[in-house]
């Protein structure tokens, strides 16, 4: 879908079923994109959420929540969005 594969601004979240159990091929679709600005991870399981977090390709990814961060933090993304951090030591 034309939505999971673009760079969207605004309230927009893509919500897609995967099989129960199929973290790295979730992992897989999610990395197959262009851009890696933002994303979210929402589970019960703490370590699934920090191994989905470390392979993620995105500059932020959010655990049980949205949008909420610091404004002093490094901000900034992978791929296509962007060019590293801000206030990171490659931007510098």
């Amino acid at each position: 879908m034309y939505i999971a594969k673009e760079e969207s601004f605004g309230p927009v979240m893509v919500i897609s079923k995967f099989k129960d159990g199929d973290v790295d091929g979730v992992l897989q679709r999610a990395n197959a994109t262009e851009y890696g600005l933002a994303s979210g991870v929402f589970t019960k399981d703490v370590g699934k959420a920090l191994y989905v977090s470390e392979k993620l390709e995105a500059g932020t990814v959010f655990i049980n929540t949205y949008n909420k961060t610091d404004v002093a933090a490094p901000f900034g993304g992978f791929k296509l969005s962007g060019f590293g951090k801000d206030l990171g030591k490659f931007v510098l």
